[in-house]
């Protein structure tokens, strides 16, 4: 898509004109370097659901499936772990390769038939792309699972050992793509450390030159070897607890760096034995395989073979109880990893704790994840009220139509975004102790509510919304007493948050006091902070206050931005004299005073789309916290973005699109790569994704659902004349 910058340059006058418009077709750039194509990679939803929401995803391979393990045990054992991890709190992602497609997370039927299937390949890091190109089926090892994994923001793997270096490999250069993938790609990986078979004390050495974190997990360091718990080897570090290799996890994370780690799990004591008598028969399989000119990545499932078939089972049943040893493991640091992602306590996973008096949760204290914008505002229960009629009249009369209860309140449709989007935001906020805040917590369980107040015997806040049958809003009633709650004494709680914080948002539920204390910390802190007005009614509220200057973005609808110029310039707001055509002049002509004072203003425009205006070159990028300080010009720039037609038909509600708008575009500002063509687009597809449901921020949304350009085929930028003063220019 093309926008146009319109960039002032003569004092805007109201002079008659006409409009011209320019076809042109849109598309999305991806947003991350790391994203697969939606004809190569298929996330079950339930995985993606999870991804987005922080929740504890443990990969797994499928070579284990394919090639592992005999029919039904390699299905049998597949279907244990995935329910060892879940018992324990986590949502298990088996990766493999269904016709060419990789497939995150398998539903029963597909691992039934993959168990079953003869015709597949032992897939590594290299087989992929021809796998991949001829619509083969392939068991992913542990590097291309590892890829895999990272690829899909999956940071812990589970599996039953990794390759190495094989013995004479000095010479023969017969080393793993497991271990240069640990080199190369931020996977944690939970194993039993490195089969028996090969040069455990050069793959340790190896993996030391790759700059690979290895610890055993237990009270010693001595390095497992598969089948038994000693290898006579001792790796550098161990971790006794799930909580000790999370920290690591996020210590690691935390400094950027882009290489795997390796958690070394022994064998459970009770199968060691039989394991030590594996030994004479593991090596006599290596003997045989050497004999027989086996080699590469035929060598591993020839020896299980065999050894299974010398010890009646007892190998494979040891094999079994390790992988389901390390499933139990992998997945308790998956947990505990989530919980300190989230910054909660153990008991606090699904939300806040909640007692029976008003409280701040005692996290507040607690320091803040890099990167992590913080939400303050209202969490209000929505009643949305649809007349079905096209005509009635406000007479008492009684009017078929449906009524839905819902999560809403600005505030917490943006943090809810937000999360959706992979932000993790604090959101601070209050509610009461009724069964309106039981359906809220119940409802955002995927939220971090550490930021929430209980007020006890207090209403929590609500609101009613009463639409005509195609979606547009004919009024609201409110209830928000609550909000009063929200007060400075509240956010000081957080006040490491908001000094670390890329953005702060505030809307305009919360009351002028709490926003003067907002602005007073964003301004000592040197926080940008983004004011979300909710309702024209409360769009004058900051600049009753002497730090409003804090404020660096708005998005007001237009009746909001009437009610921002009236306060600014100190004239009552009149309504609009303007034609619909006309709507963007308006707009303009508001801007250019109230930009002076806010110097990032996006203006949404319903069926026109957005406008954005600011008081530097538009194609500089949107600041966050850190950033440079874009130049001031002495002129406004402004960038119109249509939207492509929408069928009135199929509008659900609009209640939430302007906070999925705006949540988009903040997760996509923070980044500091995105242009703010990118960060405007992005906003734009989630907006029409909750024009489409019923909820105000659907469950659908995450940041693969972005990716999509099917909102913005056939817009239409609308240039203004040179005869108003301004010119245009393609972005």
């Amino acid at each position: 898509m093309m926008a146009w910058a319109l960039c002032r340059k003569l004092p805007l006058k109201k002079i008659a004109h006409k409009w011209k418009t320019f076809g042109v077709q849109a598309s999305v750039t991806n947003f991350s370097n790391r994203t697969l194509s939606s004809d190569v990679v298929k996330i079950h939803p339930e995985i993606q659901d999870a991804i987005t929401c922080n929740k504890p995803v443990v990969a797994l391979e499928s070579t284990i499936i394919t090639h592992g393990m005999p029919y039904p045990t390699n299905v049998d054992t597949a279907k244990n772990v995935e329910a060892i991890i879940r018992n324990n709190g986590g949502i298990p992602a088996t990766i493999a390769i269904i016709s060419g497609k990789i497939h995150v997370g398998l539903d029963e039927s597909k691992l039934d038939n993959l168990a079953n299937q003869s015709d597949v390949v032992k897939v590594s890091r290299r087989d992929l792309p021809y796998v991949i190109s001829q619509s083969l089926h392939g068991g992913t090892t542990v590097s291309a699972t590892m890829l895999i994994a990272h690829i899909c923001d999956i940071p812990i793997f589970v599996t039953g050992g990794v390759g190495g270096v094989h013995k004479g490999g000095q010479s023969s250069m017969d080393i793993s793509a497991d271990l240069t993938e640990l080199g190369r790609t931020p996977v944690t990986v939970v194993s039993s450390g490195v089969k028996s078979i090969l040069d455990i004390g050069r793959t340790l050495e190896y993996l030391e030159t790759q700059g690979v974190c290895v610890a055993t997990y237990g009270p010693s360091k001595e390095f497992p070897a598969f089948f038994t718990r000693s290898s006579g080897f001792q790796a550098p570090y161990n971790v006794e607890t799930p909580a000790s290799a999370a920290k690591m996890m996020l210590s690691h994370a935390k400094l950027g760096l882009q290489n795997g780690m390796l958690i070394a799990v022994p064998i459970p004591s009770k199968h060691e034995t039989a394991g030590q008598e594996l030994e004479d028969v593991i090596n006599d399989a290596v003997t045989k395989a050497e004999t027989q000119g086996i080699t590469g990545k035929a060598i591993t499932p020839f020896i299980l073979q065999y050894v299974n078939e010398q010890t009646g089972g007892e190998s494979l049943k040891a094999n079994v109880a390790l992988i389901e040893n390390n499933a139990d493991v992998g997945s308790k640091i998956a947990v505990e990893l989530s919980r300190l992602k989230h910054n909660v306590k153990p008991n606090h996973l699904n939300g806040a704790s909640y007692s029976s008096k008003r409280h701040y949760s005692s996290d507040a204290s607690r320091k803040s994840m890099n990167n992590r914008p913080v939400v303050i505002g209202g969490s209000i229960v929505d009643y949305v009220a649809r007349i079905h009629q096209e005509k009635f009249q406000l007479n008492g009369r009684t009017y078929p139509g449906n009524v839905m209860q819902t999560c809403g309140g600005v505030g917490r449709n943006i943090a809810d975004c937000l999360t959706r989007l992979g932000t993790n935001p604090l959101f601070i906020s209050a509610i009461g102790t009724d069964t309106h805040a039981d359906a809220l917590k119940n409802y955002c369980k995927h939220m971090d509510f550490a930021g929430i107040a209980e007020v006890p015997e207090l209403q929590t806040a609500t609101y009613c919304a009463v639409i005509q049958h195609h979606g547009d809003l004919l009024f609201g009633i409110g209830d928000m007493d609550t909000h009063e709650y929200v007060t400075p004494d509240h956010i000081a709680n957080f006040k490491d948050d908001i000094a670390d914080a890329p953005l702060v948002v505030m809307d305009g539920n919360i009351s002028v006091e709490a926003m003067d204390y907002i602005c007073g910390l964003c301004l000592d802190y040197n926080t940008p902070l983004w004011f979300d007005a909710a309702d024209m009614s409360k769009a004058s509220k900051p600049f009753q206050s002497s730090k409003a200057g804090a404020i660096v973005y708005t998005s007001p609808n237009v009746n909001e931005l009437r009610w921002m110029h009236a306060t600014v310039t100190g004239t009552e707001p009149g309504a609009n004299t303007y034609k619909n055509t006309e709507v963007i002049e308006e707009c303009l002509f508001l801007c250019e005073e109230l930009v002076k004072h806010i110097p990032n203003i996006i203006v949404t425009l319903g069926e026109h789309g957005v406008l954005v205006c600011r008081d530097t070159d538009a194609n500089n990028r949107f600041p966050y916290k850190g950033s440079k300080r874009p130049a001031v010009r002495d002129h406004m720039s402004a960038v119109h973005y249509p939207v492509g037609p929408v069928n009135p038909g199929d509008i659900v509600s609009v209640s939430g699109a302007g906070d999925c708008l705006n949540a988009a575009m903040i997760s996509q500002i923070i980044t500091g790569i995105h242009s703010p063509r990118h960060c405007v687009l992005s906003g734009l597809i989630a907006a029409h994704m909750s024009l489409m449901s019923h909820l105000t921020v659907p469950e659908t949304i995450n940041m693969r659902a972005l990716e999509g350009n099917y909102l913005l085929h056939g817009c239409e930028p609308i240039p203004v004349l040179s005869s108003l003063g301004w010119k245009y220019t393609i972005n």
